[in-house]
């Protein structure tokens, strides 16, 4: 099993994260511990309803994830989400590609379809073609990252024989969001990963559709991704990222042996890579919180 860990670079506490020097001794911390990859969120333009109560600030994530690749050395980097919708498909494969060739290969593209409806206004997006503009869009970064010229038609573009660089020899894993039919059938088409969530009560009633309600739906919706990718004739590594259902309770023992055994329930039903969002009420907390992690969980898991 391995961790993709929150990094809460999209915290607005003046000093305390959105700082290079902060980002230095998260980057540190999380590398101590043993992590394997941090994840950021993707939301340029969110509700103001939904950010002033129950959402989330986020920064740029190819921004900030620059900053982080320079602040580490073997951190992977995991967008969790990127809204493809959001962007020209050029641009996010020019950002992923960029970011990817500076850290060395170190991104894993996680990418959905994205819910908020506002947010797509915003933006210029017709919020009801974003499942066939995430379609395209999938198919425009892997041409682009190919080498060579791209000739295109799009919904929003039209490429005839444009050649974006850098061609890529190691491109980013591409994870695909969303538990819902249509979101396993994208991964396993088009997917190099699958990263769904279990429903929450605190979620909009969109995520609660497409979330994931129990180990055993989440075991049979691994066990029909993989035939489908048989089906398509798809081969190679696939990774399953979810996040544990069981609540851990930071500092104590007892909660990370009890979480222990769900993450070892998780890999039972097919899950490589599980997700934590460590708390964080101050810099000091998340170190604190990561350095715990690293000795009661992932050493506990690994040794």
């Amino acid at each position: 099993m391995k961790f993709t860990v929150h990094i809460p670079v999209g915290e607005i506490a003046p000093g305390e994260f959105q700082t290079f020097a902060a980002i230095q001794e998260m980057a540190g911390a999380l590398e101590g511990a043993g992590v394997d990859a941090c994840y950021v969120t993707d939301h340029p333009a969110p509700s103001a309803e939904w950010l002033h109560a129950n959402g989330h600030d986020a920064l740029d994530p190819f921004t900030a994830f620059a900053f982080v690749a320079a602040a580490s050395s073997k951190l992977m980097l995991h967008t969790n989400i990127l809204v493809m919708a959001y962007r020209n498909p050029f641009l996010t494969a020019k950002a992923a590609a960029t970011l990817q060739v500076l850290s060395g290969g170190r991104l894993i593209l996680g990418a959905a379809a994205g819910y908020q409806k506002v947010e797509f206004e915003a933006l210029g997006v017709d919020f009801h073609k974003r499942g066939a503009i995430f379609d395209e869009a999938l198919d425009v970064v892997r041409a682009a990252w190919a080498g060579g010229a791209v000739v295109k038609q799009g919904m929003n573009f039209n490429a005839s024989g444009n050649e974006p660089r850098p061609a890529l020899s190691n491109p980013p894993p591409i994870w695909i969001g969303g538990g819902s039919p249509k979101a396993v059938e994208r991964a396993a088409r088009r997917g190099d990963g699958w990263c769904p969530f279990f429903a929450a009560p605190t979620m909009t009633a969109a995520n609660q559709e497409s979330g994931i309600h129990s180990v055993e739906q989440l075991a049979e919706n691994i066990a029909r991704l993989h035939e489908m990718r048989s089906s398509f004739g798809k081969t190679g590594p696939f990774d399953v990222a979810i996040g544990a259902r069981k609540r851990l309770k930071f500092g104590d023992r007892d909660s990370a042996e009890q979480y222990c055994e769900s993450v070892a329930e998780l890999a039972k039903a097919g899950v490589t890579w599980t997700m934590v969002d460590p708390p964080h009420s101050s810099r000091q907390a998340y170190v604190e919180n990561v350095q715990w992690f690293g000795e009661e969980v992932i050493a506990r898991l690994r040794g």
